[in-house]
This record gives C-alpha cells, sequence and structure tokens, in this order.
C-alpha cells in the first residue's frame, strides 16, 4: 500500500521514539551492570577486601565438548555464544559446570562485565543475568516472562518485545534451585506476556517453547547437571580452575615476600591433597589466610599437611579474629569462649541439617529449623564474615550461605564429631542420611561405628557429595587434631587403636569399589596418616618390582592415586608394564587416563608424560578419541606416542587427527606401525600435519596399507619445514 505524507511521518517518529527508548533502555542497563560487577569480594562479602575483577580476574582452562564424539577443546567465556566452522547450527543454550569454588560465578560477571563495556559480544542486544538463590524467593509467585525481566531490570520496562531482539539470559548457581523443573509434564508456554509460575517460566524458557531465539547460559555444580534434560543442551563446558603454573601465581600476588611466597609453594606441593585441592581458587585463598597468619606467630608451629589441619586453623584464626576485632581482647592460648563456642556449634547445625538436604543457600525458615533467629545469624554473618556470610536479595530479603561448600562440609563434621564425643549419639544413623549398610548391621554407639558409618555413606552417594564430609570427620578423629581444638573439644583418650581399625576397614572397601570411590578412599587414608599401601607401591615402583598379574584392586587404586596426584609427574609410561597384553583395554574418554576393561579398577592416569608407549595394548577406535582429546590440552606435554600394532583402523586415525590439528598439541613423534592404515587414513594424517601449529617432526607408518593415492598423500607431509625426508617411514 502508498503511504500518505501524514501516516509516514508518523511512523517514522514512532520509529524513532521507539529506537530512543531501545538506546536508553539498553545504555542505563549497561551502565548498572559497570557499577554492579566492576568490583568483587574474595572470598568474603564484608570484609572491605573489594577488588577490580578485570585486574584479578585469571583467565582459567575452560573446555567444551558440543558433541559426544568429538574431542574437547579450550573456549574462552566470551566466545560461547559465536558461531565457528564447526559448529553444524548457532548454540541456544549452553551449560557450564564445576565444582564449588571454581570460578563459575565469577566467570559469568567477566561475561557480563565484559559486555557493558562494549569489549565482546556487541551483537548481543541485552544481558540478562539472574541467580536461582534469588528466583527461589519467587517460587509461590506469578509472573509472566516480561514481568520477570522488569522485575529484576527496572532499566528495560520501556522494552515489551522482547521476541525481536538478541538477548542473553544467564541462570547462576542450578545447583541452589528450589524449583521442580519438570520439563515434560510443565505447561507449554508460547506467549511472553502470559502469566505463570517461575518454575513454568524456566522450563518454557530452557526448552525453547518460549523465547525460541535467545540464547541462555546455565552454570551448575556437576552433580545437580542432570536437572536438565541432555536434549536441550546445545554445549557443555567446563571450569577446572587453576593450572599449577596459576596456582604459583595466586601465591606470588597474594605474599609481599617473595620468600614467603615460595615457601608456601613448596609446601603446598609437598601434600597431594592441598596440592590437589589448591586448583579451586577459594581454597588458595583460605590456604593463604592460614599460612599468613602461621607465619607471623613465633612459636614455630609446622604448616598444615591435611586438609583437616589446613580447616581447623582457618577455624582458630577466625576465633581469633573475633575475640580481637569484636571482644577487645588479646589473642590467648584458647579462643574458645563460650560466646565463640556456641556460635560455631550453631553453624555447625545448621551446616549438616542442610547437607543432608542438600542445601547450600539458607533462609530464615531455615535458620528458624535450627534453633537460629535472624538477630543472632546476623551476628555470626557480622563476626564469621569469612566462614558464613549474609547477602541482600530480592526485596532485600536476607540469604545465607558458607563462604564455601568445603566450610559446609567441614563444620558439618565438626558437628557430628562433637555430638557423639558430648552424648554418645552417632548422628549418622538417624534420619536421612542412613545408609543401606548400616540397616543391615547391628549398631554399637562406638566410635569406630560412627566413622564405618560414615564410610558407608560416601560410598553410597552417587555423585560423592559427602566424600570431604567424611575426610574431615576421619581427620578429626586424630588425636594430634583434637589437640588443635583444645578448649572447644573434650580431650579423649588415645585412639590409635580405633584409628588403626578405622583404616583396615578402608583398605577392605578398596576392592570393591571404582576408581573413583577408591581415590577418596585413598585421600582418607591419608587424613588418617595411614600411608602404608602408598609407601607400598611406591617401593615397587623404585625397585622396578610392580608387576600387573601380582596388583590386587587396592593395589590397583593405589598406583592410579600415585600418579594421580604425583607432584614429580611422570616422563615415561610403558603400559605393557602394566598389562597384560591378552587382556582388552582402552584409554578412558576423559582423556586422561587409562582404564583396564576387566575389574574396572585398573586406571592410570597420565601426569607430565614426554613419552607414552601403547604399542600392541589392543587400543581400539575409543582409544583414539580419548588421545585426541588428552593431546589437545593445553596442560599436555606429551612429545612422543606409541601407538604402533593396535587396531586402529582409519576411523581411529581420524579421531587422533583432531588432537593434532589442536594448536595445543606438542607431540613431536608419532609411532602408528602396524596399525591397518590405508589411503583414507593417509589422507587425513596428511591433511592434519600439514598445518602450520604443527610440531611433529617424525611419522612411523610402517607395516601399513596406503597404496599409491596414499603415498601421494604423504609427501605433502614433507612440505613442513619441520620435517626431515628419512623422518616418514
Amino acid at each position: 500500500s502508498v503511504l500518505l505524507p501524514n501516516e509516514e511521518i508518523i511512523l517514522i517518529s514512532f520509529f524513532c521514539i521507539h529506537l530512543e527508548s531501545f538506546t536508553t533502555c539498553q545504555q542505563t542497563l549497561k551502565s548498572n551492570m559497570k557499577k554492579k560487577f566492576q568490583s568483587v569480594f574474595e572470598g568474603i562479602t564484608k570484609s572491605g577486601n573489594q577488588s577490580f575483577l578485570n585486574e584479578i580476574y585469571t583467565e582459567q582452562i575452560e573446555t567444551m565438548s558440543w558433541k559426544p564424539e568429538r574431542a574437547e577443546t579450550a573456549i574462552r567465556h566470551g566466545d560461547i555464544f559465536i558461531p565457528s566452522p564447526e559448529r553444524e547450527e548457532p548454540i541456544k543454550t549452553v551449560m557450564t559446570t564445576g565444582m564449588a569454588g571454581i570460578g563459575k560465578t565469577v566467570l559469568t560477571q567477566k561475561f557480563t562485565l565484559d559486555w557493558a563495556e562494549d569489549q565482546t559480544n556487541q551483537d548481543i542486544q541485552f544481558t540478562f543475568p539472574f541467580t536461582f538463590r534469588e528466583l527461589n524467593l519467587l517460587k509461590d509467585e506469578q509472573f509472566s516472562l516480561v514481568e520477570l525481566v522488569h522485575h529484576f531490570f527496572s532499566e528495560t520496562k520501556g522494552i515489551l518485545k522482547f521476541e525481536e531482539l538478541k538477548v542473553v539470559f544467564i541462570f547462576d548457581g542450578l545447583d541452589e534451585s528450589r524449583f521442580p523443573l519438570d520439563f515434560y509434564n510443565n505447561e507449554i508456554l508460547m506467549d511472553v506476556t502470559k502469566s505463570t509460575s517461575v518454575d513454568v517460566l524456566l522450563t518454557n524458557l530452557i526448552s525453547g517453547k518460549l523465547l525460541p531465539k535467545a540464547h541462555l547460559w546455565i552454570t551448575t555444580r556437576p552433580a545437580a547437571a542432570n536437572k536438565i534434560p541432555a536434549e536441550f543442551i546445545g554445549m557443555m563446558t567446563e571450569i577446572r580452575g587453576f593450572t599449577d603454573p596459576q596456582k604459583d601465581m595466586y601465591f606470588t600476588k597474594r605474599f609481599k615476600s617473595k620468600k614467603q611466597a615460595s615457601l608456601v609453594i613448596s609446601h603446598v606441593k609437598k601434600s597431594r591433597s592441598l596440592h590437589i585441592m589448591c586448583h579451586i581458587p577459594i581454597f588458595c585463598w583460605i590456604t593463604a589466610k592460614v599460612v599468613e597468619d602461621m607465619l607471623n606467630k613465633k612459636d614455630g608451629e609446622e604448616l598444615p599437611k591435611t586438609l583437616t589441619e589446613m580447616y581447623i586453623h582457618f577455624l582458630v584464626v577466625q576465633a581469633k579474629l573475633k575475640v580481637i576485632k569484636y571482644d577487645g581482647g588479646a589473642e590467648t592460648d584458647s579462643n574458645w569462649s563460650p560466646e565463640n563456642q556456641k556460635m560455631i556449634k550453631s553453624l555447625g547445625k545448621l551446616a549438616f541439617d542442610q547437607l543432608q538436604k542438600r542445601n547450600l543457600i539458607f533462609y530464615e525458615s531455615d535458620l528458624a529449623e535450627c534453633g537460629i533467629d535472624i538477630r543472632a545469624a546476623s551476628t555470626y554473618s557480622g563476626v564469621f564474615t569469612q566462614i558464613f556470610r549474609e547477602e541482600r536479595g530480592l526485596y532485600q530479603i536476607k540469604l545465607f550461605c558458607f563462604v564455601h561448600l568445603s566450610v559446609q562440609e567441614f563444620l558439618a563434621a565438626l558437628h557430628v564429631h562433637l555430638t557423639f564425643i558430648k552424648s554418645g549419639v552417632n548422628l549418622l544413623v538417624k534420619g536421612k542420611m542412613k545408609s543401606k549398610e548400616i540397616e543391615k548391621r547391628n549398631h554399637e554407639s562406638s566410635e569406630t561405628e560412627m566413622y564405618k558409618s560414615a564410610v558407608d555413606m560416601a560410598l553410597e552417594s552417587p555423585d560423592g557429595h559427602l566424600d570431604l564430609f567424611l575426610r574431615f570427620l576421619l581427620g578429626l578423629s586424630l588425636e594430634t587434631n583434637k589437640r588443635r581444638l583444645r578448649g572447644f573439644v573434650a580431650q579423649t583418650e588415645e585412639s590409635l587403636a580405633i584409628n588403626k581399625d578405622t583404616a583396615q576397614y578402608i583398605k577392605e572397601k578398596l576392592n570393591h569399589h571404582g576408581i573413583e570411590k577408591s581415590i577418596n578412599l585413598f585421600h582418607c587414608l591419608s587424613e588418617l596418616n595411614d600411608q602404608s599401601l602408598v609407601e607400598e607401591i611406591q617401593q615397587s615402583l623404585c625397585t622396578g618390582s610392580l608387576s600387573a598379574h601380582q596388583l590386587s584392586p587396592a593395589q590397583w587404586s593405589a598406583l592410579h592415586y600415585i600418579l594421580l596426584s604425583s607432584d614429580k609427574g611422570l616422563e615415561i609410561f610403558d603400559l605393557k608394564k602394566y598389562c597384560a597384553s591378552e587382556e582388552q583395554s582402552y584409554v578412558s574418554t576423559d582423556g586422561v587416563s587409562f582404564k583396564k576393561v576387566p575389574n574396572n579398577n585398573n586406571t592410570i592416569t597420565l601426569n607430565c608424560l614426554c613419552l607414552f608407549r601403547l604399542s600392541g595394548c589392543n587400543l581400539s577406535e575409543k582409544s583414539c578419541e580419548a588421545l585426541s582429546s588428552f593431546i589437545s590440552l593445553t596442560t599436555s606435554s606429551l612429545k612422543d606416542l606409541d601407538l604402533s600394532n593396535n587396531d586402529l583402523t582409519d576411523s581411529g586415525v581420524k579421531l587422533l587427527c583432531e588432537g593434532l590439528m589442536s594448536p595445543n598439541c606438542e607431540l613431536e613423534i608419532l609411532r602408528l606401525s602396524g596399525c591397518l592404515i590405508t589411503e583414507e587414513g593417509c589422507a587425513a594424517l596428511a591433511s592434519a600435519l600439514t598445518v602450520s601449529s604443527s610440531h611433529l617432526k617424525e611419522l612411523d607408518l610402517s607395516y601399513n596399507n596406503p597404496g599409491e593415492a596414499g603415498m601421494k598423500s604423504l609427501e605433502a607431509i614433507l612440505k613442513n619445514p619441520s620435517f626431515k625426508r628419512d623422518s616418514l617411514r
């Protein structure tokens, strides 16, 4: 139709007003986002130690896997929605997993801040960061999607047509969600203006029925990832925390004195438990707080060597700060005043009760169930700010949480421990945490029985949510640790016999559980100062007397534990020394371990390998998939890989090529002699090894059948200046 002049002017005027409103809303939102996210608190929210996010942010290794059959690759937080040639279709929904304290929330804050500061993703018109801890407060209320956005982001009230915009919704902390999230039985909703429950809004938004063009980013701990069906997730990413160099960098920045920083770095590397835990940024902070306090003392006390020792010292530091700062007193041999004890015991009960319910965020009603009134809670969060904190949610409603999940687990273990010492009551045989194994046994109110109960519960947990709790509980049983809590924990008779019985019970369990469970049991033995199994395997490694035919499942687990946690790493690993050649074997899909099929306990982890011999180990195509992932990791230092005499075939070689093309791959020698490779596999190798990033200097393809076409393909490899003509066999 032909527009009349007046009508045209009206439409142009309307368009300009709409554009001006849109621009104003966007700029106001960005301005507020910059104010909100430009500064962060490290570990705590009330101590005043506020830092600029851009100054302290350290890029962590984040890996993605957008198709199960493809090797994982590294990805930056700002690129998760940017299309690449490898992706067959745009990614709508991304889920990022990572353990508590690994930096998921900071990652989303950095993404939002970069967008607000016009640094990245400027094709995105609006970014809306939500947290489940705040959405939980609206569980019983009704909203339309438009109303929900306006509710949290009042700057956008001039925007009604979100269907026409490119927007990103961030939902941080799925593991804290208290919504049922029933994706298959909730009503279907496609109207952004129709009011319904927040639960229905979330399931329709995530499934793509509501606002199908919007991008979503969801963060969660791994245990809660299955709350959303895999069919609704376009790409999975994982934050793996600090690498070893980044750990060193953290402590170097944290301590002004290079001597102190060097001391801490050296000490952490000597302890398997501490060194492994320090890949979590917030654990580095806890370690720094404890070590800083201890270095200022003149009593020469040794630095903590186990996880339990570290957290006991952390608790002591907080109690001491409370005495000095709030009570006007001086540091004494015992900082466990009656008021301090009451606070810690109350927090311990809260920690244990909420751990049973798997809650990380607590509301006033949760505190009331533990007999804590809101005034007392505010006092706790004001005094023990580095243990327990208070936040302001929607409508200024108070939210409470522990500074980190491990702190909650430690206090929960302390509560169970104190309750037993005081009353003889084993809390683990009551209520929801009771294990099936416990129900089969006749109970004795003994300390040993309590520890066995805890071991059984942790082993029965499918996602390992009680692993740290168990380690802390066992660590608290040592007399040395009880003495560290003198004045708070009553002294008991020497418990060497109890510790010995518990350690023996753990060793028996090693023979009946998979490797993931076994690794935690070794950490438990470490907390009990029992290193006998590990020392036995270490001695065998040193003397060269280790044989796969002689190893029990427990000893296989010990070998895996040593290789996983050794700070020295392993330069050469010849798998045939540990695996009988006639047994079917494969490299696991995490790209880091080797598994043997028969009992599923025989797992060996590769750390700092330079030479990896897998010749004649019955590897398959699946092995190539995992190896491809491994050699493409930024942490891989593998230079020489021998895969000779395995039936990899062309399909396996193609999978391996994906890793060879990674810019992170530093492989220099690759042996593929006798691997059933034809012209198709040779063509794939030629394509992969002619890329400029390839470091390969030697390739052995003898005893394969490339044919004339394959030979012509291989000639292209020689164009790589790194190659010498006699380096291609």
